[in-house]
């Protein structure tokens, strides 16, 4: 989970549920005013921080809040809708953020650029950064996500490309944004040098992506 502080309090991207402990703290850094989500099989705590806070939730066009592994599934109603609906073009909360969505891809998936110190780039499943499992994970978790390629530094999400399919030139073109730093809905924040960190894996193979 990503906390960004605005002009009118905070906004948080790949929400997840806190600890009552933890709620407490993330109030003490300010008013929860907006919950964007941005990847596509993500979302499932952003209902909880509207009904606990009154915060504003935001998705891109095309998401589904259903509770399904795969939102792309027909036949599945929702059981929430966003207050508000987006696309690359609309204003987000934070004045210095804009996004840039993946269209290819099914469900939707976005990544938020904030236009501070040379580049922040927020992920959801699109860029990750694990290079090993941490504490959180027990043996099996291990053994089925080191199989599948989810333990790599500077990563393509492997789950993102398998089951969402998106264009490998789609993909290729977050190379477009100009960032500095990575904060990930998966792994650790790589600060400093992103882009080129990141540079030769999305100019890789990009297993599951359309041609």
């Amino acid at each position: 989970m990503t906390i960004v502080r605005g002009d009118d309090g905070l906004t948080i991207f790949n929400s997840m549920r806190l600890s009552e402990e933890g709620l407490k703290e993330l109030a003490s850094l300010g008013e929860v005013k907006h919950v964007v989500r941005i990847g596509g099989f993500h979302g499932r705590d952003d209902g909880f921080y509207r009904e606990r806070f009154g915060a504003k939730v935001y998705a891109i066009e095309g998401q589904r809040y259903v509770r399904d592994m795969d939102p792309s599934k027909a036949g599945i109603d929702p059981y929430m809708e966003p207050d508000e609906w987006l696309s690359e073009e609309s204003p987000l909360p934070l004045t210095d953020a804009k996004l840039k969505v993946f269209s290819t891809s099914n469900p939707p998936e976005a990544v938020c650029l904030l236009e501070r110190h040379g580049g922040i780039l927020i992920t959801g499943d699109s860029l990750q950064h694990s290079p090993t499992p941490d504490e959180f994970f027990n043996w099996p978790a291990k053994v089925m996500m080191k199989r599948f390629g989810f333990f790599k530094p500077y990563n393509v999400g492997p789950g993102w490309l398998q089951f969402a399919h998106p264009t490998a030139n789609d993909v290729r073109s977050v190379l477009d944004l100009e960032f500095e730093h990575v904060l990930p809905g998966h792994g650790a924040a790589v600060i400093g040098n992103a882009k080129a960190k990141f540079r030769p894996v999305i100019g890789g193979e990009l297993k599951g992506c359309h041609t």
